[in-house]
């Protein structure tokens, strides 16, 4: 059994670096699926290593092969000039891992006050907007844990909805509605994807944990970096809009929409990007609900997830249902 300092060590000597210039461990915390640690080294260079749970701990469809898909993120956002860590090395054989730098900051919380938070979001919004300029070879999981990358949205979010639907099935995922009642109304909403022609880089899962704001020097806050971006995929760019709204309505956050239209995002929500909307707000609380099997969450977060999430699941397939029938009349 190689204790966590060894398999450090390993690590850094395979990414080119001195194994012995590791001078801390610390395990951090807000990840839900991998393992995740700060190394820190003698000269205060800090590195995250990210390592998979074992192949037999269960988890849904879409999970695996995750850091290539964090990976991919890392890469692209570094093209688009936003702030997030750079891989170091990925490990991908019989030693799964993701060494990477670490960003400046803490994951953003309820300290930010009102006054900092505006332009948080308007910072926020810009680089989420550059995210989106940077487009895929193909739509869906950059991972392969669903398939090879789709030639158009449509397909590929199918299948994105059916591996989650046949998760829930074999977990016996307690949902408001049946899986298949679920399945019917999303149907519903389908034809609206077709309008989605060019696969951008969508991170999905920046909720306020995955961003960390710095303050500098002369006390102002600052975005330090989108982390876990092991959820990304290519995709409509609606898709992050989830997140960053997560249990809320995002057409309300008014700082975060002016950031992203300064950057030349489009943020218009027609009766087709509403349907979308609703189409991926369904699709996040699907997996919210269902991953509490695999993870045999306790029964305080089964509660708060049956309290909050069930009915937001609720009314995304009521508001298809209401628009798919305003776009067939």
């Amino acid at each position: 059994m190689v204790d966590s300092w060894e398999w450090a060590r390993r690590v850094l000597e395979g990414a080119g670096l001195d194994p012995g210039r590791l001078a801390g461990l610390r395990p951090l915390s807000g990840g839900t699926y991998n393992a995740v640690e700060e190394l820190l080294l003698t000269d205060g260079t800090r590195y995250v290593l990210k390592v998979p749970p074992a192949s037999t701990v269960p988890g849904l469809r879409y999970e695996r092969e995750l850091l290539v898909s964090e990976a991919e993120f890392y890469r692209a956002a570094a093209v688009a000039e936003v702030a997030a860590p750079h891989v170091v090395a990925l490990g991908e054989d019989t030693a799964p891992h993701l060494l990477m730098t670490a960003c400046p900051g803490e994951p953003w919380d309820g300290s930010v006050t009102e006054a900092e938070r505006t332009p948080l979001r308007r910072e926020l919004g810009r680089q989420v907007a550059r995210l989106h300029t940077v487009t895929g070879p193909g739509f869906g999981y950059p991972s392969g844990a669903l398939g090879p990358l789709a030639p158009d949205w449509r397909t590929a979010f199918t299948a994105m909805i059916e591996a989650i639907l046949d998760d829930a099935r074999d977990y016996g995922a307690r949902l408001p509605r049946s899986v298949d009642q679920v399945a019917s109304t999303l149907k519903a909403g389908f034809p609206a994807l077709d309008e989605v022609t060019v696969p951008a880089l969508v991170h999905f899962d920046l909720w306020d944990g995955n961003i960390l704001l710095d303050r500098r020097a002369d006390g102002e806050l600052r975005i330090g970096g989108l982390i876990d971006g092991e959820r990304m995929l290519w995709g409509d760019p609606l898709a992050d809009f989830v997140s960053l709204a997560l249990l809320g309505d995002i057409k309300k956050d008014e700082a975060f929409l002016a950031g992203y239209r300064e950057e030349g995002g489009r943020a218009e929500f027609d009766v087709p990007a509403r349907v979308r909307l609703a189409l991926y707000r369904a699709y996040l609380y699907l997996i919210m609900l269902t991953e509490t099997v695999p993870r045999a969450v306790d029964d305080e977060k089964e509660r708060w997830v049956q309290s909050a999430v069930a009915p937001e699941l609720v009314a995304a397939l009521d508001e298809i249902e209401a628009l798919a029938r305003v776009a067939g009349a």
